[in-house]
């Protein structure tokens, strides 16, 4: 949304009730989302570090739960059936480092008594994780009527952290799968999935069975899904700008493309806060968000990192 108005700058804020109540600058990403609920029901994205992923998903999560006054002035506010509202349940692995199968096992078990909790369901006597992951979302259709919106936030964290240990990278592996694999049976409980994360496994690896989850990650129709474009900083940002070379802000920034030169190319968020924060420019998400995980292995193989600049690949391979 265009205004003339400075606003606070969002940095760090990944609540989207927070942003829209706090006089924050938000940039609508309100007209893909509508998209993305129509199309499918399966889906899986993946975008760097600090790009807007976790803002995405509680945007959903607010739009699912009914809460209309939150997208008043956005695209989707008279678009959208507000009397229809569906339990929205929502896991994270974005926090904390975990080392060992019985970290992960416990995170996952203290996600789903939280969740119960929101729904007062009450506790089943499941020993298992997929018992207790399978009954959480059977209950929460039967409580409310409707099937479950699923958000899961980083879904690939505890591998990634520990990928430097093979056998400790496939034990969680083995422990986030024992999760996944519940997905295919509850169909009938569910609405809406997605899943974000940096890295993409294969569905054979982690998601057995799920033949119907849809990578959106390089299709163009979402490609903007996540991080700012040109004509929003020129907008949204507008305020902000004055004393600040535009074309600098493009040849820093603008380096993101989720496909090839006919799509739109997007900036990172964080960088471009931080920017209009500090009135300078600097490496900023590089400096604090940088995947060391993919640094570490490509020092392993002996490959120099600046080379990469004139390496290409084919779709195909990004695809598997």
């Amino acid at each position: 949304m265009a205004t003339d108005q400075r606003l606070r700058l969002p940095i760090g804020i990944q609540t989207f009730s927070e942003i829209r109540e706090g006089g924050y600058y938000y940039v609508d990403k309100t007209p893909v989302i509508e998209r993305l609920v129509h199309q499918n029901k399966y889906y899986f994205l993946s975008r760097p570090r600090r790009f807007g992923k976790s803002l995405l998903l509680d945007t959903l999560r607010c739009l699912f739960e009914g809460r209309r006054s939150l997208f008043e002035g956005l695209y989707i506010h008279d678009r959208w059936d507000w009397q229809t509202v569906h339990p929205v349940i929502r896991l994270s692995f974005g926090s904390g480092v975990m080392r060992s199968r019985d970290e992960l096992d416990e995170r996952i078990r203290h996600q789903l008594r939280r969740q119960r909790e929101r729904f007062t369901l009450a506790a089943t006597p499941r020993a298992d994780i997929p018992g207790e992951f399978s009954d959480l979302l059977e209950l929460a259709h039967q409580e409310t009527g409707k099937p479950v919106v699923l958000l899961i936030d980083e879904y690939d964290k505890p591998i990634l952290d520990n990928i430097r240990d093979p056998e400790r990278a496939r034990e969680l592996r083995e422990g986030l799968k024992n999760l996944y694999s519940v997905l295919k049976d509850a169909d009938p409980y569910l609405h809406l999935v997605l899943l974000t994360g940096v890295s993409k496994f294969s569905k054979v690896s982690l998601f057995s069975g799920l033949n119907n989850l849809r990578d959106i990650t390089l299709l163009p129709d979402y490609t903007t899904l996540c991080g700012y474009t040109d004509e929003d900083l020129d907008t949204v940002f507008a305020p902000e700008l004055p004393g600040l070379d535009r074309d600098a802000i493009r040849q820093w920034y603008n380096g993101y493309r989720w496909g090839g030169q006919e799509v739109t190319s997007v900036y990172n968020p964080f960088d471009v806060l931080l920017l209009l924060q500090n009135r300078q420019f600097g490496p900023y998400w590089f400096e604090s968000a940088t995947p060391t995980f993919l640094v570490d292995m490509l020092r392993q193989r002996g490959i120099y990192t600046p080379s990469l600049d004139h390496w290409e690949t084919e779709y195909e391979l990004l695809s598997q």
